[in-house]
């Protein structure tokens, strides 16, 4: 399969609907990384994700819709996803509510849980190509399942030419990690730090997060004990560089390959961080050693990205 390459244009926009439409899979940028798009109410089109990404299936996926409106006819909406949407959609936060019985969607979106996870995303790429489309788009990571996350679109090349039909180049991500998700149906409950930090969370709702445990059943995306992981082994919370390690640093230290921010800065240095990874995954194999990382703000899925690219690799 040739993957095509689409210019954010109206051109590239109606091309990209018309493949989803057909039921073939389009990456495309959002603020957080590059996801890869089918249409959500086939079964065959969202097998086909799980297919070009060897991603097991019974790990749901998020999906994506235009507005507030459209997610409506999906999940059972209430007053707390009221709330949140209303402040931080579209954006890079991801809630979890029930699945509606008149959905439509296929099964496999949802891994057959009852929930379904749900976002409206800020890139304007994304919200023009969700325009044309028209409907749900149901989109991972556009990369091969626990390997590093895309935030260009020569990372899904490198990834998944040959396996998709079209990638949607819309430069750079913003954000550069996945969207936060939250369970928004009884206590709010973090499922998985992301782009929207924590503490912007708390504030809004006036209370704390319950907390997901790693030995709990998977319920949502970016749950798995071993992701976003390069070739080589990575060791956490590095103050000096062991044998021939490569140092992926952070704030004001020596000898680094690569600095996710010199200047402590954890907004850059979460932009850089799948960035800096690819590049030190080219550059060879030997281990990379990672700077301790401040737990707060979007530090906390900073840590959680690489907690899990230096966990044990799932087989």
């Amino acid at each position: 399969m040739h993957t095509e390459i689409l210019s954010p244009d109206q051109r590239g926009y109606a091309q990209a609907a018309k493949i989803l439409q057909a039921g073939g899979l389009v990456s495309f940028p959002t603020e957080t990384v590059y996801g890869l798009g089918a249409d959500a109410r086939q079964d065959k089109a969202v097998a086909r994700i799980f297919e070009a990404k060897n991603r097991p299936t019974f790990n749901p996926l998020i999906v994506h819709v235009a507005d507030v409106s459209a997610t409506k006819r999906y999940v059972v909406w209430n007053d707390l996803a009221e709330r949140l949407s209303g402040t931080f959609w579209p954006g890079p936060l991801t809630l979890v509510l029930p699945l509606r019985s008149d959905s439509g969607l296929s099964h496999l979106v949802t891994a057959d849980l009852p929930t379904l996870a749900i976002r409206v995303p800020a890139n304007p790429v994304a919200r023009a190509l969700l325009k044309a489309f028209d409907g749900p788009v149901a989109a991972p990571s556009a990369n091969p399942s626990g390997k590093i996350s895309p935030t260009q679109a020569t990372h899904v090349i490198n990834g998944l030419s040959g396996r998709i039909e079209a990638v949607l180049d819309g430069g750079s991500c913003d954000v550069g990690v996945e969207s936060t998700i939250l369970g928004a149906f009884g206590k709010p409950t973090l499922l998985r730090p992301g782009g929207l930090p924590q503490e912007a969370l708390e504030q809004a709702l006036g209370q704390g997060l319950e907390a997901r445990q790693d030995a709990d059943p998977l319920t949502a995306p970016g749950q798995m004990l071993s992701h976003y992981a390069p070739g080589a082994a990575v060791r956490l919370n590095a103050t000096e560089i062991r044998n021939e390690e490569r140092l992926l640093g952070f704030g004001d230290v020596k000898n680094a390959a690569l600095n996710l921010s010199a200047s402590g800065d954890l907004v850059e240095a979460a932009a850089n961080l799948f960035g800096h990874l690819h590049a030190l995954d080219a550059a060879g194999d030997s281990p990379i050693a990672v700077s301790p990382i401040p737990n707060t703000g979007l530090g906390r899925a900073i840590n959680d990205r690489l907690k899990r690219a230096a966990a044990p690799r799932d087989i």
